[in-house]
This record gives C-alpha cells, structure tokens and sequence, in this order.
C-alpha cells in the first residue's frame, strides 16, 4: 500500500510544479547598475504579447520567494492567456526591502521606476521572441503611479519604436497626476475600489474625467465597496499582511473583494485584448 501512496505523492507534486512554472531571473542594464527582472515565457518561439508587471511598494518578492503570490498568479493567468511577462525587481536591485512606510523613499515613482519602465521595454524590444508592437504594461499601487507617470505624452520613448500597447493601473495614488493634468499617450485602464482607503478613487475619477478632456486614451473602473489591495482577496490574510502595500484588508471585505478582484480579472483581459 506504501508503494501506491508514494506514487501518487509524487505524481502530485509534479503536477503541481507543472502548474505553476518557475520564472528566470535576468538582468537588464540600467545606466546605473544592473535591473533584476523575473521573467515568465510561454513556450516556443513566439512572437508573443508581453506584459511589464510592476510590484507596489512592498516589494516583488520574500525571503526565498522571488514572486509573492498575488504577482505571480496575476503571472500565471497572463502566462496561460498566451503573455509573457516581465516583472522588474525595483528595490531588491537596489538592496532595497520594502518601502510602504518609508517617508524618504530612494526609488521614487515618478523617476527611478520610471526608468525601469523604460530600461525594460528598451531590453524586450531586442528580444526575438517579443511581439514589439504588443508590449503593455500593469502595475499596483506605487507600480501603478510609476505607470501614470510613465504614459504621459511627456515621457514618450526616442527610438521610434512601438509604443506600449495599453496600460493598466491597479489603485494607483492619482493625487499628483491629477493636480498637473495628467493625460496618457497610450489607452489606460485605472481599476480602483469605491471603499479605497489608502489610495483615493475621486483623485482617480478627476484624473481620468481630466484626461478625457484632452484624449480618449484614459477608462476608469470604480468597485463597489471594494478596498484597497482588493486583488489579494484570496491570499490568506496572514501571507497579505506580511509585506502589503496596505493593512491587510478586514474579514468583512473579503466577499466584496473577491467579487471585485473576479471583475478586475475580466476586464484585464478585454483591455490587453484590445
């Protein structure tokens, strides 16, 4: 019977590890120093769409983890949509931990991340097995700021490449953006909780109402009752609360959430399709 059992374990643990493909570490030049980056590639030669995933300020991975959960299942369901994506290590590339309660933070948004931003895209226009006129980007919180800024028609690339295809921000801080008249240059999706109470969801609509005026490029998708950091309303809260962006959301929002984060899933989806 030992036998049988033992089997089946390890039958489970390679389907396991079948489901859930490891990423490859590399390294992008940055013209100070080296941008670590954690890549998932679909199989084959490609040319596939990409995504550039951007961590909050909690940072992209922990400990031995160099994925945190809810990146990497956003990682995954990309993957398996036919993306590969690229998820840019900010701070651990600067032997930085988490910033979220950082008053003085040495990577600023709106300038270090949006050079990788730019590094990025710069490296994935010269792989072969990138797809150059469907590179998009995704980022939350401070990844999500740092996308406001670099969308901007100000911060255009110079090499007459494809632009990125679209962007996407989940409950990005809009309060800046939206007091300099913040337009975007390629479509922008802003996907933020009615109930946000870290980020601020009238910032968002003035910002995005602001920048319809001057292009259609900019949609924003309000949640009901949704909070901050809603997309991790699956992850246990022990795990969420260990480097969040934000206090780990109470039990009493985890249904709305979820519901939230499902909404969210759907309208990824139809946006990078586009």
């Amino acid at each position: 019977m030992r036998l049988p059992l033992a089997a089946l374990f390890l039958t489970l643990l390679m389907s396991a590890a079948h489901a859930s493909p490891a990423p490859q570490q590399v390294d992008i030049p940055l013209s100070s120093g080296v941008l670590h980056a954690q890549l998932y590639k679909p199989e084959g030669e490609g040319p596939f769409p990409t995504v550039i995933a951007l961590h909050g300020c909690g940072g992209l991975g922990a400990h031995s983890d160099p994925v945190l959960p809810r990146y990497r299942d956003w990682a995954e369901r990309l993957l398996k949509a036919g993306n590969a994506v690229l998820l840019p290590d900010s701070y651990g590339s600067r032997e930085l931990g988490p910033q979220c309660r950082i008053k003085e933070s040495h990577v600023k948004a709106r300038r270090e991340r949006v050079a990788d931003i730019a590094a990025s895209r710069a490296w994935l226009m010269k792989q072969a097995w990138v797809a150059r006129d469907r590179i998009s980007l995704i980022g939350w919180a401070n990844g999500a700021s740092a996308l406001l800024w670099a969308v901007r028609p100000q911060s255009a690339a110079r090499d007459y490449g494809p632009d990125f295809r679209a962007a996407i921000a989940f409950y990005p801080d809009c309060r800046i953006s939206a007091g300099l008249g913040w337009s975007a240059r390629v479509p922008t999706l802003v996907l933020i909780g009615a109930d946000d109470d870290v980020s601020s969801p009238p910032a968002c609509r003035q910002m995005v109402d602001g920048a319809r005026g001057r292009s259609a490029l900019a949609r924003i998708v309000v949640y009901p009752g949704a909070y901050h950091d809603f997309d991790r309303a699956n992850t246990p809260l022990h795990a969420a609360s260990a480097s969040s962006d934000a206090t780990a959301p109470e039990h009493g929002h985890l249904g709305t959430d979820a519901e939230a984060r499902a909404e969210s899933q759907k309208d990824v989806a139809e946006w990078l399709a586009r």
